[in-house]
């Protein structure tokens, strides 16, 4: 079986590395427009070779999408014309839009998945074996999914000890931009709250594992991020309205001084870690 990973920074080499030490009778192939991720890649030994064209990308048996959404989308059209039994997997973080936009000759070929994984590290340096390990992938809108296709995406992330969910896309995204999308929202904005600040320098010194925990994901990929807030705009925005609403609530609590309302607020929010 022959696997090609598209994208090669931390998310499609951690796959490719993932899958050499768990299935070894793949091949993996590596795909990546940026020459020094090639290299890289080939150098670190997360894949067996390097494709040579955009033709031995489509005649592997399985296609791992590992980049920003908007470049999957793309790639997608320019698939049109594999094999029926070829099996394509993207790792984008918004479903919906990917979904709309997928060819109509390839939707049984697609698996639309997210694995629910990830660090503030790029490229294929920040690569490693167990980034999968015990994380949960949701599944989305398998009822478009071919039977061939449902049977491989399963053998391939079980291999990985991934936890499966099944969703709806647009499901999907509005749980996301909640979930993972608003927290990198909240961290690209108080990292640019304290930059702001007469003198940072001197914030930062004071700074303990709260600021640093929170702060940690400002560190994320720009581009890819911007990908994520562009393609999931509706949801992030309620997202960002609801935290503003909460925040505003804090704010005139301080204000009014009302201190038991706000220790009840408190313990509201500590519910949260009995679900978790």
């Amino acid at each position: 079986m022959t696997v090609c990973i598209v994208g090669l920074g931390l998310m499609g080499g951690s796959f490719a590395l993932s899958l050499k030490n768990s299935l070894k009778i793949c091949t993996i192939i590596g795909y990546d427009l940026n020459k020094d991720h090639q290299f890289q890649a080939k150098n670190l030994n997360l894949v067996h070779h390097i494709a040579k064209d955009f033709d031995e990308v489509k005649k592997s048996d399985i296609i791992i999408l590992a980049i920003p959404v908007e470049a999957i989308i793309k790639t997608l059209k320019l698939l049109e014309g594999i094999d029926s039994k070829t099996t394509i997997i993207d790792l984008g973080s918004t479903k919906e839009k990917i979904s709309i936009q997928t060819p109509k000759s390839i939707k049984k070929n697609l698996i639309l998945a997210h694995p629910m994984t990830g660090t503030e590290k790029v490229g294929p340096s920040a690569a490693f074996s167990t980034l999968y390990r015990d994380k949960i992938v949701v599944l989305c809108d398998l009822e478009h999914s071919g039977k061939h296709q449902q049977a491989q995406a399963i053998k391939i992330f079980e291999a990985l000890s991934m936890k499966i969910s099944y969703m709806k896309s647009k499901e999907h995204d509005s749980h996301a931009a909640f979930i993972s999308h608003l927290p990198h929202a909240i961290s690209f904005a108080l990292a640019n709250s304290v930059l702001k600040q007469e003198d940072p320098k001197s914030i930062l010194a004071l700074s303990a594992g709260g600021f640093r925990d929170m702060s940690r994901i400002a560190k994320s990929s720009p581009i890819m991020w911007s990908d994520i807030f562009r393609q999931n705009k509706t949801n992030i925005l309620t997202s960002i309205e609801a935290f503003n609403k909460e925040l505003t609530y804090l704010e005139k609590l301080i204000k009014d001084e009302e201190w038991e309302k706000m220790q009840k607020w408190m313990k509201n929010a500590n519910l949260l870690h009995n679900i978790l």
